[in-house]
């Protein structure tokens, strides 16, 4: 290694670092950072400042661009690789940088891991449907573990993205529509990514992404504009990041939208002043892929010298794949157009990470070539990962046909991912569909008695013509039809915005043919957004949504039509009856003229208001019985804390969890409120008959919210309604006074 390294390492020795450091902690590090700062050529500051791409990725690859990159690292004009290849390449890398350069100032290896590493959980989307926030913890857990063991120390994700519109694509990788279940959901999956100490070789830093309001593109469409005020901006979709920023993560990503008509990743007033000073997030932020020249097609900037100079005043510390920082900075500081006091503070907040990670002390901690095959697709893995598929999964109908009765001897599984092991979803970094269980293959496991027949049809893009007569003869032959629909992954992701939901190609024609057989069906629904599956519901027995299940998808699957779990997830977001009533949420405001009121009201004329399948719905084996709600008293004062408590009764005859929730409304305001948002819950287990008292503390923390007319939260005196049930639609209610003393 180079003598500056060395230097920097002694002087870590003389000031000393207890290795076990609270994370927060971020002045143990200062006298060798401020070292390095020193020691540091403005080209090498940069060059911690450019993220460029890896072996892994498809535009590198080994040629030219591959030799590009070794004599770019050796240089010292690299901080971070994105999709960096196979642990060997880490390994190399990461040599170059250490024992090749000036400094030695370690790499991150960055990736996008998601819903697992090589074990692939449930999409995000998913995983918050189980309500399970010790799940959500493991699962990311182990992607970090596996994750680190390839040489990944730097993840971007999670996507905290809040989204009312089920026709963006990427409402796959986030927690749904409510901003409170999405903050706690963010939570366990910054503690599973980061752990108790980023010096923990099975941890990862964490990016929390995208900031802000990527979820509320309009039209549903990836990219595009994003219009709210403060309002919807503060209680709607910050606070997962203001949960990310209390626990910590070390990373966040801007998004790719504008508001205000400014794009984010120029937007001072969201990134400089929001971000990093009324929010205090002094970690990493990183701009997305190529998002700092998009500023010329936005029309923000005249040339990609502009550009970075905006982004830089923004304080965007990495610029991800384009090197608009790496061409730009030096000549933008020698005219004096940036300080580089703006440099150094970026470097500064890198460093500060690569030291927190522990990369001084061993730069090839997370390569670990010889666990790998002990670690990734481990049978504790796969255990995870099916018990994490299972309680995602959300039963939407049952006429009483699941679970599957002993006398079904015949089943036939009918559709595209009747057999299909192409069930991990997007985002799904190194899984690989070889090992992914299949719906067939599960079931042959869980049903050895019975007769699995099985037909892989339907196009996804109506393509082909279906074997009508094939189908026909296979249902008519069953005594139980399994129809295997749904979205391909391609259809759900990044730039995998649609604007008709329907399940797509000719898979309904396949439905129709089944349905003609009389025969009992149940839908098996793969997707990665709510759909409208209206004539699903009204004529098919039961329907199951399994989303992208992961790794371990088909074994859960029948598992759960088995009975040998009972489905316990419930819709983190709505399910409308048709498109054209999107945006659709529970939260919504009220209006003056609410549907019920008169002819002349805000309703449809063709259908109804209400959706399909509400947010917080999802059904049981079992069945479930609520008491009217009691307080302990019926007036609040800020100080003070109401208990609100029902009774829940098993009245089925399967164990069974269910996920009671609490909503509130606040009934008279600075602004208009919502008319209810959710504010707690608890999933509990019943026996058959068996019956617990839940109880919910309610205190004025809980009421307060974001005005922009006080321009900051307030807590008012007034009527507030109690609500709790099943899901945000069926609830029952009780009120009490908030008097301020």
């Amino acid at each position: 290694m180079r003598l500056a390294f060395w230097i920097v390492i002694l002087c870590w020795i003389l000031f000393g670092c207890n290795p076990e450091v609270n994370r927060k902690s971020v002045g143990s590090y200062n006298h060798q950072i401020d070292s390095l700062i020193q020691e540091m050529t403005l080209y090498e500051k940069v060059g911690q400042m450019y993220q460029c791409l890896g072996r892994g990725h498809a535009r590198v690859g080994d040629g030219q661009k591959a030799r590009d990159l070794i004599e770019l690292v050796k240089a010292g004009g690299v901080g971070s690789i994105l999709v960096p290849g196979e642990v060997d390449d880490v390994e190399e890398m990461q040599r170059f940088a250490v024992e090749e350069t000036r400094l030695g100032v370690p790499l991150f290896f960055n990736y996008d891991v998601i819903h697992g590493f090589k074990t692939i959980f449930p999409i995000p989307l998913a995983m918050s449907c189980s309500w399970d926030t010790a799940m959500v913890r493991q699962s990311h857990a182990v992607a970090a573990l596996e994750a680190a063991s390839a040489g990944i120390s730097y993840n971007h994700g999670p996507m905290l993205d809040v989204s009312r519109d089920p026709r963006w694509g990427r409402v796959m990788e986030g927690n749904g529509e409510d901003p409170y279940l999405s903050s706690l959901m963010t939570r366990a999956a910054i503690q599973g990514f980061q752990g108790n100490n980023l010096k923990d070789p099975a941890t990862i830093i964490a990016c929390a992404k995208h900031f802000i309001g990527y979820g509320a593109v309009e039209g549903g469409r990836d990219y595009n504009t994003v219009d709210f005020g403060n309002e919807t901006l503060y209680n709607i979709h910050l606070p997962p990041f203001i949960a990310a920023i209390e626990e910590n993560v070390g990373s966040v990503m801007t998004s790719f939208n504008v508001v205000e008509s400014v794009p984010t990743v120029a937007h001072q007033k969201l990134l400089k002043n929001l971000l990093r000073n009324d929010l205090a997030f002094d970690g990493i932020v990183i701009s997305d892929f190529g998002s700092v020249g998009e500023l010329i097609k936005h029309g923000y900037a005249m040339d990609n010298s502009q550009a970075t100079s905006q982004a830089i005043s923004a304080t965007v510390d990495i610029e991800m794949q384009s090197r608009n920082y790496h061409q730009h900075i030096k000549q933008l500081v020698e005219k004096g157009v940036i300080d580089e006091v703006l440099i150094d503070s970026a470097v500064r907040r890198i460093l500060q990470k690569k030291f927190e990670l522990g990369l001084f002390d061993n730069p090839y901690r997370f390569s670990t070539p010889g666990k790998i095959q002990n670690i990734t697709l481990s049978h504790s893995h796969r255990k995870k990962a099916k018990e994490s598929a299972m309680r995602s999964m959300v039963l939407l109908k049952n006429n009483g046909l699941l679970p599957i009765k002993e006398e079904v001897k015949k089943i036939a599984v009918i559709g595209p991912f009747a057999n299909s092991k192409d069930i991990l979803g997007r985002w799904s970094a190194k899984g690989d569909t070889i090992y992914a269980v299949s719906l067939v293959d599960g079931l042959k496991d869980q049903f050895p008695g019975c007769e699995i027949n099985f037909l892989d049809v339907g196009d996804f893009w109506d393509d082909k013509q279906l074997p009508e007569n094939r189908i026909k003869r296979l249902a008519n032959s069953a005594d139980l039809v399994l129809l295997a629909l749904g979205e391909p992954k391609e259809m759900s992701a990044e730039a995998a915005s649609r604007a008709n939901l329907t399940i797509p190609g000719n898979q309904d024609r396949i439905a129709e043919i089944v349905q003609q057989a009389g025969k009992p069906i149940a839908l098996v629904l793969f997707n990665g957004r709510p759909l409208t599956i209206g004539w699903y519901q009204d004529h098919v027995d039961a329907i199951l949504e399994v989303w992208y299940p992961g790794t371990e998808g088909g074994n859960a699957i029948a598992q759960v039509l088995a009975g040998e779990y009972n489905p316990s997830g419930k819709l983190t977001m709505t399910f409308p009856r048709a498109v054209g009533q999107i945006p659709i949420y529970y939260n919504h405001y009220n209006t003056g003229r609410p549907a019920s009121s008169s002819s002349y009201s805000s309703k449809y004329i063709d259908i109804t208001n209400g959706p399909l399948y509400p947010f917080g719905f999802g059904l049981s084996y079992s069945s479930f019985e609520y008491s009217d709600i009691s307080l302990t008293k019926n007036e609040l004062n800020s100080s003070d804390e109401i208990t609100a408590t029902v009774n829940v009764m098993n009245t089925g005859d399967y164990v069974g969890e269910e996920v009671v929730q609490l909503y509130i409304r606040d009934h008279v305001g600075e602004i208009v409120r919502p008319v209810k948002e959710l504010k707690g819950f608890r999933k509990v287990s019943l026996n058959p008959s068996e019956s617990k008292e839940i109880s919910f503390k309610i205190n004025s923390e809980m009421l307060k919210y974001w005005s922009p007319v006080s321009k900051d939260y307030v807590l008012e005196s007034g009527t507030f309604s109690v609500m709790i049930g099943p899901n945000s639609s069926q609830l029952a209610n009780q009120t009490f006074e908030l008097t301020l003393k």
